[in-house]
């Protein structure tokens, strides 16, 4: 065939890849899911104001196309400085932060006065307050990824990230309780009119030092000193670092009186370990550890009370939450009949009776939202958490260098780790947690802090989906020369 036979504009002679072309596609496929997403979001606002008000006003649509526009200009924000990122992210999370704004609304239409419920202002009420930190949010996360063009850049501070990381978890403990305690867990603080969970940040912050020292230390970690039963335990002069999370871990479990936010530290920092070593034995030492250490605390607090009296309680209320149903126990008694109540298919959006459950607008939103869209809307919705992380272990595995292995794979873990601790609470499978729903639960702190997450795996996706030429992690191969990550420290981590 004659060179002219190859037309001008093919890929050949424009030099561009054909992989490159496909890959750049999955922005358009990005937005019809986003637009989908946006559909779903107005149509549950409709159904609301059915059941609330008894009509639909013509005004039904205004709150979800402000999130369209929002999530539209993150979209395009992408589309520019990531575009090879994974494209079902945005659009899954998207949908979640939809139906938690519009939950909340629900919400305050409820507790609106009837005469003024079809005037609410879009900005009203706790919904109007998530829709702002929606957009701060997403700007934020706009931010990140024009700041942080290649993920590996973010090694350069490990070490100054994992001391901030380890002041936040600590700072609520210090606080007094009239400003840190809220439900009997101290995870907040309190100045004025504004809070902030220092946590939700810290569990990022923490694990990019994991990432980072797990890299740098993973073949010490890796050596076997003994094997029982098919299993290779590591030796024990290496337990050190788990040892001394763990210790963190039973610190934040005793002075802040919160099991999930003790399990979600512990939990990353094993789960990351295990995917630097590949060794079962390190997932088998942490359970010991935890559960026996949890264990510990409910004796001491059943014997000595003190600082183990609060999680003696919580446990207690665990097993047997009907002892005392209008007290100690009203609150996960009034989530299990929540939940109970709706069914199969549940009361429909705006059919359910959310008010009657204490902190229903963060803790308790999943039971909220169970009773009006029943067990199969609430399979759907953790579906949705499936898929995010799902995407986020599947670019931990096309990535190619080690540290944004650990890092997209300790991210999406994190993410349903929460997601379980927060569900098991409600459904009675763990004590009660201080944890809030991913994108659902109102406050600026788990908003801001998960969209910051799904910044980062956006980022180290495009790395992993980027084709090879096409720069960014994946166009190095594997085995080449040392990377030099434009004038990094020895501290950056080599593929």
């Amino acid at each position: 065939m004659t060179a002219a036979a190859t037309p001008a504009s093919s890929p050949a002679t424009a030099g561009e890849q054909p992989g490159a072309r496909l890959a750049r596609s999955r922005r358009n496929a990005e937005l019809s899911l986003l637009l989908l997403a946006m559909v779903l979001v107005a149509a549950y606002g409709a159904m609301v104001e059915a059941n609330v008000l008894d009509t639909v006003t013509p005004d039904f649509w205004i709150p979800a196309a402000a999130l369209t526009a929002v999530f539209f200009g993150l979209h395009m924000v992408i589309r520019f400085l990531a575009p090879f990122a994974d494209p079902a992210l945005l659009p899954a999370v998207a949908l979640l932060n939809g139906l938690g704004v519009g939950f909340l609304r629900r919400l305050d239409l409820a507790d609106a006065a009837p005469a003024e419920r079809q005037d609410l202002a879009i900005f009203a009420g706790t919904g109007g307050r998530q829709l702002a930190w929606t957009l701060a949010s997403v700007i934020l996360a706009a931010g990140l990824l024009a700041l942080v063009r290649d993920h590996r850049s973010i090694s350069r501070y490990a070490y100054t990230l994992g001391l901030a990381g380890i002041v936040l978890v600590m700072l609520p403990a210090v606080l007094p309780a009239s400003i840190s305690e809220i439900n009997g867990a101290k995870l907040w603080v309190r100045v004025g009119g504004f809070s902030i969970q220092p946590g939700e940040f810290a569990k990022l912050a923490l694990l990019t030092f994991f990432a980072y020292y797990l890299v740098r230390k993973r073949e010490v970690l890796s050596l076997a000193s003994r094997r029982i039963l098919g299993i290779d335990f590591p030796r024990g002069r290496d337990l050190g670092p788990v040892l001394v999370v763990w210790i963190i871990s039973l610190l934040v479990l005793v002075f802040e009186k919160d099991l999930g936010t003790s399990l979600l530290y512990f939990g990353m920092f094993v789960v990351t370990l295990y995917i630097a070593t590949e060794r079962v034995s390190w997932l088998l030492i942490g359970l010991v550890l935890f559960f026996g250490g949890a264990y510990l605390a409910y004796v001491l607090g059943e014997s000595v009370g003190g600082p183990f009296a609060n999680f003696y309680l919580r446990a207690q209320i665990w097993l047997d939450p009907f002892a005392d149903p209008y007290e100690d126990g009203y609150q996960l008694v009034q989530g299990l009949l929540a939940l109970g109540t709706g069914g199969l298919f549940g009361a429909g959006p705006g059919g359910g009776q959310p008010g009657k459950l204490p902190e229903v607008q963060n803790d308790f939103i999943f039971a909220g939202i169970g009773e009006e869209i029943g067990l199969f809307g609430l399979s759907a919705l953790l579906v949705i958490y499936l898929l995010i992380v799902e995407r986020g272990l599947r670019a931990a595995l096309a990535v190619r260098d080690s540290f944004g292995k650990l890092l997209a794979g300790g991210l999406a873990f994190t993410l349903g780790l929460q997601v379980f601790v927060i569900v098991g609470g409600i459904s009675k499978l763990i004590p009660l947690t201080g944890q809030t729903t991913p994108f659902l639960s109102a406050g600026g702190s788990s908003l801001m802090a998960n969209w910051l997450l799904i910044a980062v795996l956006l980022r180290v996706s495009d790395g992993a989906r980027r084709p090879v030429g096409g720069g960014g992690t994946a166009a190095r191969p594997a085995g080449g020369p040392p990377e030099q990550l434009h004038g990094a420290p020895t501290e950056v981590i080599r593929p």
